[in-house]
C-alpha cells in the first residue's frame, strides 16, 4: 500500500497533549498490523533541543542514532516500542540552514530564495523523508506549537500543499483543541474550538477529525455542535478528557473509535477494533497494584517534564513489580548536611538525576553519601553516576578535594573531560551522543540485572568521563567498574557490590524502558527498593 500521511495539529493552548494522541494513535495502528513511525517538526530555530533549558522546554531526549530531540520522541518510543532517528526530528533551525547551505553552494542558480516555495518545499521533503528510506504505511507528523504561533505558519503552508499533491486519501489532519469549562458559568465554552478550526480553514486547511480535550464529559449535543460550526462529521468528533494516567489514552481513542473513523477516511477497511492485549495486561497491574514505594529524585529541575523519561522508566519498572511508585523531588540545590536526613530518610531508593553545571552538584553529592552510608537503594544517572564517584573519592579515598573538572579545578580529577571533546568549542550537538557498546563484568548486579548479557548497547549524553588514572583506587576500595565500552576503555558502569543496591551509569537507560518492555536496571532497582522497604 502507499503511504499515507497524518498530520497532527493543535489550537487554543498549548501543552495539550498532541504528543500523547500522536503516539496513541501510532500505537492503534501498529496494533492493526500496519507499520508506521511519528516525526516532531518543531517551529523554534535552534537546531535541536540540546541547549535548550530543561525548565522551559522539559528534558531532551537522545535518539539511538544520537540526535538530540524533543520528549515527544520519547513518548513516541515508550508507547510504540519503534526506535525513532534523527529523521523523526526537525526544526525551523535545521530547515533553514539547509537551505541556506544550499544557497550559498549555488544550488539555486541564482533565485531568490523564499519562504514560498524553497522553505516550504524543504519542510515537505522533510516531512515525506522517512517513507523514501522504508517500507511504511502511515507517517503520522505532529507540529508543535498552536496554528496561532507565527513560526509555525511556513509548516501548516507545507501541510495545505501536500494535502492538495497527494489527495484525500493519502493525506488527512487532525486538529487538537481545548473546550474549557467555566465555573462561575457552570459551562464548556466551545467558541475557542470554533475560533482555532476557522483559523485553520483560513489558512487552506479542513480538518477532517476533531479531538477536544477537556477536564469534562462532552455531551452529544456539545460535540455535534462542534461538528456544525466546524464542517466536521459528528462522529470524528472525539473527546479525551483527562484521564489518571497517559496510558489509558490509547484505550480511550480505541474506545471511540479514533483509527477506525481514520482509516475509512483514507479509503481502507476499519475491520475489528485492535485488541491490545498486552496494553490492557499494563494497565491491569497498574489497578492491581495497592502497595506504595518512595523514590526520591534528587535533582535541580523543579519541573516533571525536566526528568520525564526517569518517571516513567520508575512507573514502568513499579508496575511490573506490582507496586505503585510515589515520586518525590528533592531539590539538590537546597539539599544540606544539616536537613539532609529530613528529607531523605524514609525513602524506599533514590535517583541521582542528570544535568549540567555546578548548580545544584554539593547536594547530590550529600545525597550520594547519605544512601551510600545508610544502605538506600540509589541509582545515579549520567551526572548523577559523576557525583557517586565524587562522593566516594572524598569520603571513602579520603581525596578531599576530589572534583569533576567540569565544577573546579582539583589534584583529583576523578572526573575529567573526554579526550574527544577537548578541542571542542561549540556546545550544541558535539556532546558523546547516541548508542554505545558497554561489556559487562559477569556476576555483577548490573550483568545479572541485564539477565546475565556480557554486551548492551545504551544511549549517551556527556562529555565528561571516569578518569581511569584512579580505576585501580576505586576497585581497591569497592566501587567496582562493571560496565566498560569495549573500544574507548570508558567506564560506563559503577557499582559497590556490599550494599543493596548502588549502581551509577554513565548512560541514559531510561531512554530505552517502554510500556511493553521495561528497561532492566530500572526493574531491578525497584525490586531492590521493595525488597528493602518494609510495607504496611
Amino acid at each position: 500500500m502507499e503511504t499515507k500521511y497524518i498530520f497532527i495539529t493543535g489550537g487554543v493552548a498549548s501543552s495539550l497533549g498532541k504528543g500523547i494522541i500522536s503516539a496513541s494513535l501510532g500505537k492503534l495502528l501498529q496494533a492493526r498490523g500496519y507499520r508506521i513511525t511519528i516525526q516532531k517538526f518543531d517551529p523554534y530555530i535552534n537546531i535541536d533541543p540540546g541547549t535548550l533549558n530543561p525548565n522551559e522546554h522539559g528534558e531532551c531526549y537522545v535518539t539511538a542514532d544520537g540526535m538530540e530531540t524533543d520528549l515527544d520522541l520519547g513518548h513516541y518510543e515508550r508507547f510504540t516500542g519503534i526506535e525513532t532517528t534523527r529523521d523523526n526530528s526537525v526544526t525551523t533551525g535545521q530547515i533553514y540552514l539547509s537551505v541556506i547551505e544550499r544557497e550559498r553552494r549555488g544550488d539555486y542558480l541564482g533565485k531568490t530564495i523564499q519562504v514560498v516555495p524553497h522553505i516550504t518545499d524543504e519542510i515537505k521533503r522533510r516531512i515525506l523523508l522517512n517513507a523514501s528510506k522504508r517500507p511504511l504505511d502511515f507517517v503520522i507528523t505532529e507540529i508543535g506549537g498552536t496554528i496561532g504561533d507565527i513560526e509555525g505558519q511556513p509548516y501548516l503552508e507545507a501541510i495545505r500543499q501536500l494535502r492538495w499533491e497527494l489527495g484525500p486519501a493519502k493525506a488527512l489532519n487532525v486538529h487538537l483543541t481545548y473546550v474549557p469549562y467555566l465555573a462561575a458559568a457552570g459551562e464548556l465554552k466551545t467558541k475557542p474550538t470554533q475560533t482555532s478550526v476557522k483559523q485553520l480553514q483560513g489558512l487552506g486547511i479542513q480538518p477532517e477529525v476533531l479531538v477536544l480535550r477537556t477536564e469534562h464529559e462532552l455531551s452529544h449535543d456539545l460535540r455535534a455542535k462542534v461538528a456544525h460550526f466546524c464542517n466536521v462529521d459528528v462522529d470524528s468528533v472525539i473527546q479525551s478528557q483527562d484521564l489518571p494516567s497517559i496510558y489509558e489514552v490509547p484505550v480511550n481513542m480505541r474506545n471511540q473509535g479514533l483509527d477506525a473513523i481514520i482509516l475509512k477516511k483514507m479509503g481502507l477497511e476499519a475491520g475489528d477494533p485492535p485488541s491490545l492485549g498486552p496494553w490492557r495486561h499494563f494497565l491491569e497491574l497498574r489497578t492491581q497494584a495497592t502497595q506504595t514505594i518512595h523514590i526520591g529524585l534528587i535533582g535541580k529541575y523543579d519541573l516533571q517534564d525536566a526528568y520525564k523519561s526517569i518517571l516513567e522508566s520508575i512507573a514502568h519498572a513499579g508496575t511490573y513489580n506490582h507496586r505503585k511508585v510515589k515520586t518525590h523531588f528533592i531539590n539538590s540545590e537546597q539539599l544540606t548536611r544539616e536537613n539532609v536526613d529530613e528529607l531523605l530518610s524514609g525513602l524506599s531508593g533514590m535517583v541521582i538525576c542528570p544535568g549540567f553545571g555546578i548548580r545544584g552538584i554539593e547536594g547530590k553529592i550529600i545525597a550520594a553519601e547519605y544512601s551510600r552510608t545508610h544502605d538506600i537503594p540509589t541509582f545515579g544517572i549520567c551526572m548523577g553516576m559523576q557525583t557517586m564517584v565524587v562522593e566516594f573519592a572524598r569520603n571513602v579515598l579520603g581525596y578531599g578535594d576530589a572534583n569533576s573538572t567540569e565544577f573546579a579545578p582539583t589534584s583529583h580529577p576523578v572526573i575529567d573531560m573526554m579526550e574527544a571533546q577537548k578541542n571542542i568549542t561549540q556546545m550544541g550537538g558535539t556532546m558523546r551522543l547516541g548508542c554505545y557498546e558497554c561489556e559487562l563484568v559477569e556476576n555483577s548486579r548490573a550483568y545479572q540485572a541485564y539477565g546475565n548479557k556480557t554486551f548492551i548497547r545504551e544511549r549517551h549524553r556527556h562529555r565528561y568521563e571516569f578518569n581511569n588514572q584512579y580505576l585501580s583506587a576505586f576497585e581497591t576500595a569497592g566501587m567496582k567498574c562493571v560496565g566498560v565500552n569495549p573500544a574507548a576503555h570508558l567506564v560506563e558502569i559503577v557499582e559497590v557490590p556490599t550494599l543493596k543496591w548502588y549502581i551509577g551509569t554513565q548512560f541514559h537507560p531510561e531512554y530505552s524502558s517502554t510500556v511493553l518492555h521495561p528497561h532492566p536496571l530500572f526493574m531491578s532497582f525497584i525490586k531492590a527498593c521493595i525488597d528493602g522497604t518494609v510495607e504496611a
